[in-house]
């Protein structure tokens, strides 16, 4: 499963505003410099975001954004989803009876799928922007290597 561009970078933009509003307001310009993100991508993330009451907007000279919310509430899962980002691994619609295939049936893999896009929207709602900003990010991604199995003739020698 690959998170697209609109929740990866709806984060990223969180996380700038969050690192550099101090009470004031930080203008989308200077997050799409920072981020090497389009201005006008920004615009559009940025009002879904205000829509879902992420972020609260200041007009006029020296106006921009803010969060909506402390920065330890504001939680990953809650942007991803303001931006309409899916957090499901199955080609189903999320919590429907009937499954992907032609019959309507489901295919022998779907819990296994269910159950990994459930794990990730539990894993995003544990995570604050707070979190990632202080590096605080809960388990380990340590990469675990198997070693291959002997071949049965060798254990049975052995």
């Amino acid at each position: 499963m690959k998170l697209s561009t609109k929740g990866r970078y709806a984060v990223m933009a969180m996380v700038d505003l969050a690192t550099h509003s101090k009470g004031q307001p930080v203008a989308l310009a200077d997050i799409a410099e920072r981020q090497e993100i389009s201005l006008s991508y920004l615009e559009q993330l940025f009002a879904k975001l205000r829509r879902g009451g992420l972020v609260r907007s200041v007009r006029g000279p020296g106006g921009g954004y803010l969060p909506a919310h402390p920065i330890a509430e504001t939680r990953v899962a809650d942007i991803i989803l303001a931006v309409d980002e899916p957090i499901h691994a199955t080609r189903c619609a999320p919590g429907s009876p009937s499954g992907c295939r032609q019959n309507r049936s489901r295919c022998l893999t779907h819990d296994l799928w269910e159950e990994l896009g459930n794990q990730i929207h539990l894993y995003l709602s544990s995570v604050t922007i707070a979190d990632v900003i202080a590096r605080r990010i809960l388990g380990t991604s340590q990469v675990i290597v198997h070693e291959p199995e002997a071949p049965l003739a060798a254990q049975a020698a052995g």
